[in-house]
């Protein structure tokens, strides 16, 4: 009997002892449960896709001053060019960079040929090209336009002693040799009004035009303001030949002189979203800008 007890008392021991590691067990699943209730209250970055920025991509040459260029640095806040060690600045890189300021946006810049700009944006390759292109109607046939975001003169570029540099019009161009840049509306539209002009092939950047004119290839280039102003800078032997409020002036429609942001056919969210900062800014603002551009590119000190 008395061994009977015994092995009842070691039963109940043993059972009494399995109860409380089955306690510990749940007090132990109920300890691990803790850290992973905390960290589902914090989603990863990769899930939270609520809050995420929308990003600008934006092409331009990088190689049309004051408009746009590349820089080995950041300096003057030049942005990163995507896929290359380089920065882009200028006026084009600035409203880039206050749009997006204004809107909220991250901007990431792409530098691309002029001829590939319209290709890039008909495709979604990038959203807009901030590049100094004209609104003309040719090109609206195939992408949109925002509001001008500058009006640019159209001025003549020759050497400061050179045969045409006392021209008060277009007409005391005659006989000129000149090229400008392609897909232009200098070089399609106003190389034509100069009288017996001996127009060489279309050079394919702004810098490769400076470079026949500095070089003596071509007597004069036709540019706008702003570029003409750029290159005085950068080479002082060159002066620029205005002819606003002239009777003889470069006979250009408003439209061609008009700059835009060209974006997708049909964006109308994004060019409405854009338009909401550019109405904002008069053309004194332009200039300002612009004027700041012409300061800061890199041949100017």
């Amino acid at each position: 009997m008395k061994m009977k007890r015994m092995i009842a008392l070691a039963l109940s021991l043993m059972m009494l002892l399995a109860l409380c590691a089955c306690g510990g067990g749940t007090g132990g699943t109920e300890e691990s449960a803790e850290p992973t209730t905390e960290a589902s209250a914090e989603p990863s970055a990769a899930a939270n896709t609520d809050g995420e920025r929308k990003v600008l991509r934006v092409g331009m040459e990088c190689a049309y001053a004051p408009y746009n260029w590349a820089q080995s640095d950041d300096s003057n806040g030049a942005v990163p060019i995507v896929d290359s060690q380089d920065y882009a600045y200028g006026y084009d890189v600035m409203m880039a960079k206050l749009i997006c300021e204004k809107l909220n946006w991250d901007l990431e810049i792409y530098k691309l040929d002029w001829d590939s700009l319209p290709i890039a944006v008909q495709s979604g390759k990038i959203d807009c090209a901030i590049a100094g292109q004209s609104i003309t109607s040719e090109r609206m046939a195939t992408v949109d336009f925002t509001e001008p975001y500058y009006y640019a003169s159209i001025v003549g570029l020759t050497k400061a002693d050179g045969q045409y540099a006392a021209a008060k019009g277009v007409a005391d161009l005659t006989g000129a040799k000149v090229t400008s840049q392609i897909n232009t509306v200098w070089y399609d539209v106003c190389l034509p009004q100069i009288k017996d002009a001996n127009i060489q092939p279309a050079m394919e950047s702004a810098p490769a035009m400076l470079v026949a004119l500095d070089s003596g290839k071509v007597d004069l280039v036709v540019t706008d303001m702003p570029t003409a102003k750029a290159a005085c800078i950068a080479y002082p032997n060159m002066t620029v030949l205005d002819f606003t409020g002239s009777d003889d002036d470069f006979q250009v429609s408003e439209e061609e002189i008009n700059i835009g942001i060209s974006v997708q056919k049909g964006n109308t969210e994004l060019t409405d979203a854009m338009n909401s900062v550019l109405s904002t800014m008069t053309e004194a603002d332009f200039n300002a800008m612009m004027d700041e551009a012409i300061a800061a590119q890199p041949l100017s000190n």
